[in-house]
Parts: C-alpha cells; sequence; structure tokens
C-alpha cells in the first residue's frame, strides 16, 4: 500500500507483476485513484483478450474506411483515456508487431489513428500489467527490452494471496461490496468462519476468493455464515487462534479515501501539524485548564481539540502510520481516518 501511494502522486509509467488473480486490476484502479489525474478517465484493456489483428483499432483507433467493417471514425483507448490512465492488462500477451507501437506512444507521446496520417497527442500516464515474468520473456525474444525498460519504471509487485492472509478481511469486504453493487446481495461471515478462511491457501488467489464469495451469497443472502457453513474445503482448526480477526465493513471506496488520507498525512510533516494545531489551539484558548472561566467554555470544542492533540501524538509516535496508531488508540484505522480528515479541515479553516 505504502509503493502505491507513493507512485500515485507521479506520472511514471507502472508495470504490475503477480500471479493470475492476485488483484492486479485492483491495484490499477486504486493507482489512479490516489493520482492527480483521477478525474479524468480510467480506461482498462486486456491486451490478452483481443485478436492481435484487431488490437491496433482497439488501441488506437481507426479512421472512417480505413478497412473492410470501418463505416465511421473511432476513437481508441489512448484517446479514451486522454488525461487519465490506461491499464494495459496482460501486456506480456501482446505481439511483437504491437510491442513497438506502444513503445513509440510511450517515447514520444503522439500515435495515429488506423488508417489516418495526423499524430494525435497522447496524455495518458500507462499502467501495465503480466503474470508473465518479462525478463524471462526478453531473453526469449518474446518481448522487447526496450519496452519492459519502459514500462518498467516503477515496478510493483502483488504477492499471491496466501503470503497476505492478513488482507484477506479487507479484500473480503471490497469484493463483498462489489457483488452486492452488481447483484444487489451480500454475505456476512462470523469472526469464526473468517479465521478459518485465512488459513487456506488460496492456489486461486483473488479470484478464488471472490467465486467463494458469490457462492454464499447465493446459499446465505439473509443469515451470517458460521464455520460450519463454510465449503468443507475451507473449514480450518481454529482452536488454536487466541484473537479472532476484527471484520471491519470497508468499501473500495472507503480503502481509496483512507489511503487518500495517509498519503495527505505522509505529505505533511507531523511537527508541522503540530504546530498548526498548537496555532490553532493556542488562539483559542482551549487548553486543559485548573479552574473554569466565569464565562465558561465550550467543551465540546475543547475536547475535539484534545482528542486531536492525543491522535497527532499517537500519529508522531508511530512514524506517520495510520495503522499503527490506530492500535495505540484502540481504535479501527477507517475510523482514525474519518476523525483526520474532520479535524483537520476544522483546525485548518481556523487557522
Amino acid at each position: 500500500k505504502k509503493l502505491i501511494t507513493q507512485v500515485a502522486k507521479s506520472n511514471a509509467n507502472v508495470l504490475i507483476l503477480g500471479e493470475s488473480g492476485t488483484g492486479k486490476e485492483v491495484v490499477a484502479n486504486c493507482l489512479h485513484q490516489l493520482s492527480k489525474r483521477n478525474e479524468k478517465p480510467y480506461v482498462p484493456v486486456n491486451c490478452g483478450a483481443i485478436p492481435k489483428d484487431l488490437l491496433e483499432s482497439e488501441l488506437f483507433g481507426h479512421e472512417k474506411g480505413a478497412f473492410t467493417g470501418a463505416l465511421t471514425l473511432r476513437k481508441g483507448r489512448f484517446e479514451m483515456a486522454q488525461g487519465g490512465s490506461l491499464f494495459l492488462d496482460e501486456i506480456g500477451d501482446m505481439p511483437l508487431s504491437m510491442q513497438v507501437k506502444i513503445l513509440r506512444v510511450l517515447q514520444e507521446r503522439i500515435f495515429e489513428r488506423v488508417g489516418g496520417n495526423k499524430s494525435l497527442q497522447a496524455d495518458v500516464r500507462v499502467i501495465a500489467a503480466t503474470h508473465r515474468d518479462l525478463e524471462d520473456e526478453v531473453k526469449a525474444g518474446h518481448f522487447r527490452e526496450d519496452l519492459f525498460y519502459r514500462l518498467n519504471v516503477f515496478p510493483i509487485e502483488i504477492p499471491p494471496l496466501r503470503d497476505r492472509v492478513e488482507d484477506i478481511p479487507l479484500l473480503f469486504n471490497m469484493l463483498n461490496q462489489q457483488m452486492e453493487y452488481d447483484s444487489e446481495s451480500s454475505v456476512q461471515l462470523t469472526p469464526e468462519a473468517m479465521a478459518s478462511i485465512m488459513q487456506h491457501q488460496w492456489p486461486g488467489n483473488v479470484r478464488e476468493l471472490s467465486n467463494l464469495i458469490e457462492r454464499l451469497g447465493i446459499m446465505f443472502p439473509e443469515e451470517p455464515v458460521s464455520w460450519d457453513d463454510l465449503p468443507e474445503k475451507y473449514q480450518y482448526d481454529i482452536s488454536h487462534i487466541d484473537e479472532l480477526p476484527q471484520l471491519d465493513v470497508l468499501t473500495p471506496e472507503d480503502d481509496v479515501e483512507s489511503m487518500k488520507a495517509e498519503q495527505t498525512t505522509e505529505e505533511l510533516p507531523i511537527d508541522d501539524e503540530q504546530d498548526s494545531l498548537d496555532s490553532a489551539t493556542s488562539t483559542q484558548g482551549h487548553r486543559l485548564v485548573d479552574q473554569l472561566p466565569d464565562e465558561g467554555f465550550d467543551l465540546k470544542d475543547h475536547l475535539a481539540n484534545l482528542e486531536y492533540s492525543l491522535i497527532q501524538q499517537a500519529l508522531k509516535e508511530s512514524d506517520g502510520v495510520v495503522a499503527h496508531a490506530a492500535k495505540r488508540l484502540n481504535m479501527r484505522r477507517t475510523t482514525l481516518v474519518e476523525k483526520l480528515k474532520k479535524y483537520e479541515a476544522m483546525f485548518y479553516s481556523k487557522a
């Protein structure tokens, strides 16, 4: 997550690597949402799913009459993503003849539609992904070395789900929210059931988890899913687990917002935040007092200052890591993120 928030600020090309089903498309979408281009289009395209003789037209568009069946002008994915981000999924499956055209766009930032001679500007941030080992593909002559280095400015390797079981509750909630949006059904797991699926090896990665959620949503649309309700292959012994997982209700939008808040917190030094807080609190006289003033004072405002001060102290002691600060304050990370957003808006508007 830290790598994602760091590279999202730049326009650098990103190469996402990982096994099939690890959620590379989720990372690509997060990169766009956290970038300065997030108000412009995010356009995904699966390079391996498009026939190679149609791929050029799909990416660059075509002019009317460029080939048989081209009855009208058609914009390609690069034009559709203008000002935003283009996600080239499974770029390792792209034929060499197309790789050289992509390389030219990355180098010169221009392209032409099929059948056209007018050069068009490509103001696009390219995010690519593959399950293949591109260095091996380069050695085998299946992938251009110069394109590999153009794309590999900032590689992000997504580990398989079996190596990041702590992410399963978050991914479960994200996929569950997507299913609810698509089919108006959702799933609830008991802590025991969540603890059990967190011990699974997930050979199918995030895709397997998504399939499980869909299956449980069909079988148990109205009630929480217990350990006994899980398919047998997901029923593991949890008697040795001392602390069951805490189940936050977190949507994909919430997670992006929390990452944005963490990104903002990282950009602003803790000492500077504390100086701003001290300035705001001293101006209004909201400090611990031995005796209440005769005219009284705003208790709600005073407690807000105190809470924000403690939050800043926890962040400072946690080196700015929101998740660690939340643990020190015995609250959920999402709750802390919301409080940070609220208090920063409150205090900086007064400063």
